[in-house]
């Protein structure tokens, strides 16, 4: 077998991320020498998109934030499922995971980012949520999100940030009636299917199909 090729590094405030390389299309980003992604294991992240995306597929223009980028598979998921008259705004952190996705990695989500429907943000996708708010968005159909780090057993600081009570509050706020919101976890956690039933979601999990380990996906679907 092949070994993996280091492609690109870059130091972030959570550490260091590496882009590798195996033949042709097999990639992995890691951090701190952990697999963050990896294109031979992403079934989780097209049944996210699946389950987030598909219920407003038939709305007139259906408006649909994601975070974050990785490989581009939840994107390009996204992307095969709605209609051309779709806007999906994408965040994403990490300038440099925006450059691997638009350069070498383009060919596993076939250059997703250039699909006229994308709107690319830099940034926290949490700054995206809060614009509704403000008014400078309108509400999202769906909210779809995919993160390295997922709901936990003991929400603080950084999951406070996007998966605690003030955050799901603003994303409900944020939802259009009827709207979606979707979530990937490393495994299942009663306490954030809790919480998501206090905010006042619709609330249900998903395990993708197929063999091997399974993620759990979240979907909380706002009242009309």
């Amino acid at each position: 077998m092949r070994p993996w090729k280091t492609l690109d590094t870059a130091d972030t405030e959570d550490g260091r991320l590496e882009l590798l390389r195996r033949g042709g299309e097999d990639f992995l980003i890691t951090i701190d020498g952990r697999v963050l992604m990896s294109s031979m294991l992403h079934k989780s992240e097209v049944e996210l998109s699946t389950w987030g995306c598909g219920p407003v597929r038939n709305r007139s223009t259906p408006r649909v934030l994601t975070a974050g980028l990785g490989l581009g598979f939840t994107l390009r998921a996204a992307l095969d499922i709605l209609p051309a008259s779709a806007q999906v705004v994408v965040a994403e952190l990490n300038p440099v995971v925006v450059k691997w996705c638009r350069g070498p990695a383009a060919i596993l989500s076939d250059d997703a980012l250039s699909d006229e429907r994308v709107e690319l943000v830099v940034g926290d996708v949490m700054d995206c949520v809060r614009d509704v708010g403000r008014g400078v968005r309108a509400p999202f159909d769906a909210i779809v999100i995919d993160l390295y780090v997922g709901p936990g057993p003991d929400p603080g600081g950084e999951y406070e940030a996007v998966y605690g009570d003030a955050a799901l509050a603003a994303v409900r706020a944020a939802l259009s009636d009827g709207g979606v919101y979707a979530v990937w976890g490393e495994a299942q956690q009663p306490e954030f299917y809790e919480s998501l039933q206090r905010a006042g979601f619709e609330t249900s999990c998903a395990r993708p199909r197929g063999p091997g380990r399974r993620h759990v996906i979240y979907v909380g679907i706002k009242p009309s």
